[in-house]
């Protein structure tokens, strides 16, 4: 499942892609999403607003990505909270947003599959 998460692959069927992009990673344009699965039909937005609850996974990815970022530039910088790291974490987050984004909505995706056989 995890493949298929990293992948962009559908839940259902595991070949079809969720977003039409097939770099999810370093693309910083805005994300366009298939509908339903194109090999599948299996239909990604259960209903309307589905994904405002991606908005909180996001915020999850984005401040576990911010206390890495910290715990990791943290030795380059004399005192321990010095003002110059949260340049640092800012140009991290906004280049992490776009991944953040896709990634959210696809475990948000995953987390609402419909485990029928």
């Amino acid at each position: 499942m995890m493949k298929n998460i990293l992948t962009n692959k559908c839940p259902h069927c595991g070949i079809g892609r969720i977003f039409k992009e097939t770099n999810i990673y370093f693309n910083f344009r805005r994300p366009q999403m298939y509908g339903q699965c194109p090999t599948c039909g299996f239909n990604y937005q259960k209903e309307l607003g589905f994904f405002f609850g991606a908005m909180y996974v996001s915020y999850v990815l984005t401040v576990a990505q911010g206390i890495a970022t910290f715990l990791m530039a943290s030795p380059f910088f004399e005192e321990r909270f010095d003002l110059g790291i949260v340049g640092v974490i800012a140009v991290v987050l906004v280049l992490l947003s776009s991944f953040n984004m896709r990634l959210s909505r696809i475990l948000w995706i995953y987390l609402f599959k419909e485990y029928r056989k």
